[in-house]
C-alpha cells in the first residue's frame, strides 16, 4: 500500500496536462520526441522533460531502433497505483485537445508508413501489428505442431475449441463443462476426431479416477470456481507422475460488474496467491506470472502458470 508522499507524488505526475497528452498519445502506438513534437506543438526541450518524468516514474519504456528513440507505456512493470490513477484518467477525460493529438497522430503515422518499410516500421513491436495472416489463431496453430502430448483433460472445456486444436497433436483429449449446451456444442465440433471425448461434469469433482492424464488444461475457469483451491486439487488428483497443469486466469482487478456477465464469480487473482493456491493442491510450480495486459479497456491483466506434479507423488 503506497504511504501519502507516494501517493502525492503520483497525483502529480498527473496534474500536468502536457503528461497526460502524451500518455494519450502513447497508450495508442509507439513515437519519437520528434514525432510527439509535431503532434503535440510543443517545444522539444519541454516533451523530452516531461517524458523523462514519466519514465523514471515507471509509467513509461522506451527502446532504441536506428537513430530514434520510441517510447509507449510501461505496461508489464508499470507500478500498481500509477497503473489504477492513469486508467482512471484516461477513461473519464474527454476533451478537444486530446481530440485533435488524435488526428494529428493519424497524420504522422501515416507519414511514417510511406517512408518506411513494414519491417522496418515494426521492428520490436510486430506483436503490436497486424499482418496479413499473422493473427494469434494462426500463430497458435502454428505452435501446436510443435506439440508432442498425451492424454490431455481440458476442464471447462467449453464447446471445445481448444480440444479441436490440440487434438491432432495428442494421444487423446477429454472435454469436461457442466454446462450441457456447451457438452452438446463440443461433442458437434468434435464429431469427426476419434481421439476426442465429451463428458457432462463439475471441475470441484471431476468424474475422472487417479493418475488418468498426462496434461490438464484449465484456460479461463478458475474465476468461475466456488473453491479454487478444491479445482487445483482434483487436477493434481487426476494428473500422472510428472504430468503437467496448464493454467490461463484473470490478474486480480476491480471490474467486477464486467466479469460477472461472463459467469466469473473472482476477480482474478494475484500471482503470489495463485502459486500458492498450486502449491497447496500439491503441485510444483514451474513459472506463474503476468504474460500479458490487454489493450482494450480496462486493460485486464492475464496470468499464465505452468505446474507438474512431482514423480514422489
Amino acid at each position: 500500500m503506497p504511504n501519502l508522499a507516494a501517493t502525492v507524488s503520483t497525483l502529480q505526475l498527473f496534474a500536468e496536462p502536457t503528461r497526460v497528452r502524451l500518455m494519450a498519445l502513447l497508450a495508442q502506438e509507439e513515437l519519437t520526441v520528434a514525432e510527439l513534437v509535431s503532434i503535440t506543438e510543443i517545444g522539444q526541450s519541454s516533451v523530452s522533460t516531461h517524458l523523462a518524468k514519466l519514465r523514471d516514474a515507471g509509467l513509461l519504456r522506451d527502446r532504441r531502433a536506428g537513430t530514434s528513440t520510441l517510447y509507449a507505456p510501461n505496461d508489464g512493470n508499470m507500478p500498481a497505483d500509477a497503473r489504477r490513477v492513469w486508467s482512471l484518467v484516461s477513461e473519464e477525460i474527454k476533451d478537444a485537445v486530446l481530440e485533435g493529438d488524435r488526428e494529428r497522430c493519424a497524420n504522422v503515422l501515416k507519414a511514417r508508413a510511406r517512408n518506411v518499410p513494414w519491417p522496418d516500421s515494426v521492428a520490436g513491436q510486430m506483436d503490436r501489428h497486424y499482418s496479413p495472416g499473422r493473427t494469434w489463431e494462426s500463430v497458435a496453430r502454428g505452435l501446436s505442431g510443435l506439440m508432442r502430448l498425451g492424454d490431455v483433460l481440458d476442464v471447462g472445456s467449453g464447446d471445445g475449441a481448444m480440444a479441436h486444436l490440440v487434438a491432432p497433436r495428442a494421444r487423446s483429449v477429454t472435454c469436461l463443462d457442466r454446462n450441457p449446451k456447451m457438452v452438446e456444442a463440443a461433442g458437434s465440433r468434435l464429431a469427426d476426431t476419434k481421439n476426442a471425448t465429451v463428458r457432462l461434469g463439475d471441475m470441484h469433482e471431476l468424474p475422472f479416477p487417479d493418475g488418468s492424464f498426462d496434461q490438464v488444461m484449465a484456460f479461463n475457469v478458475l474465476t468461475q470456481a466456488t473453491a479454487p483451491v478444491r479445482v487445483l486439487t482434483e487436477a493434481a488428483r487426476v494428473l500422472r507422475k510428472r504430468g503437467t497443469l496448464s493454467l490461463v486466469t484473470l490478474g486480480a482487478h476491480e471490474e467486477t460488474e464486467t466479469t460477472a456477465s461472463y459467469g466469473d464469480i473472482r476477480p482474478g487473482f494475484a500471482p503470489s496467491q495463485l502459486r500458492r493456491m498450486l502449491q497447496k493442491a500439491g503441485l510444483a510450480v514451474d513459472t506463474c506470472g503476468i504474460a500479458c495486459r490487454e489493450k482494450r479497456q480496462p486493460h485486464f491483466e492475464v496470468i499464465t502458470a505452468f505446474a507438474h506434479k512431482s514423480s514422489k507423488s
